[in-house]
């Protein structure tokens, strides 16, 4: 087991309605292995990516346990680890791999991907080489390798923020609805690398809308309902 989530829950504070507290999720229990995809579904507003950023910890839950398995043996319960683990496990082994692309201006499509490479030590002719490689895969054209991808449209920024979360995926990985923006093409090229990220013992979580993609991707759902 990689993720056992254990009965959480979480209320945020309405400051600005007089302290009014609102239910987000409650009672969420599921777990997932290595190697595999648990897919969340459910309607809009459900609290699906409240319960990705309960686990990355953005957000902290009100009352469960998020048990995370280490590569060393070793369980972390992320719903109540001090900050500097949680930044520790960020950096090494827990990645969240969001719709929306943030960079500096003047770093290019190609330094964006393979940034994190060259983070864990890659030479740098090796780690672009393999950023092109990826981008190319994902449909981003070549010429636009060097420009900086807060340029280009939303569909293309959200495959070189795809690129930018896997070319150096960590062993746990968060995707909030990786092919929301993308047409079937590039959906089916985003499936294809999430299926061979499952081969390399990868345990990934997922926010999917479309059926279709949950059948040809997911080993499992979990289904999250709209709290009345």
């Amino acid at each position: 087991m990689k993720l056992d989530v254990r009965q959480i829950e979480k209320q945020f504070v309405l400051h600005n309605r007089g302290g009014v507290r609102v239910t987000g999720f409650s009672d969420i229990s599921f777990n997932v292995a290595r190697g595999e995809l648990l897919a969340l579904v459910g309607p809009s507003g459900a609290g699906k990516s409240s319960v990705l950023k309960a686990i990355y910890r953005t957000y902290l839950v009100n009352g469960g346990s998020i048990l995370f398995h280490r590569q060393d043996g070793t369980v972390v319960d992320l719903a109540v680890c001090t900050e500097s683990s949680v930044l520790e496990l960020r950096q090494r082994e827990i990645g969240f791999v969001t719709q929306f692309l943030k960079v500096l201006p003047r770093i290019s499509a190609l330094q964006a991907v393979a940034a994190p490479l060259l983070e864990l030590g890659e030479e740098e002719d090796a780690a672009r080489r393999r950023a092109a490689e990826l981008l190319a895969f994902l449909n981003i054209r070549e010429e636009l390798f060097d420009i900086s991808p807060l340029t280009f449209s939303g569909g293309e920024q959200q495959r070189v923020n795809i690129a930018r979360g896997v070319i150096a995926p960590k062993e746990l990985l968060l995707l909030d609805e990786p092919t929301a923006s993308l047409d079937e093409e590039s959906s089916s090229r985003v499936l294809k690398l999430l299926g061979n990220l499952k081969k390399q013992n990868i345990a990934m979580i997922g926010i999917f809308h479309d059926q279709r993609k949950v059948d040809q991707v997911a080993d499992h759902c979990y289904r999250i309902l709209r709290e009345a």
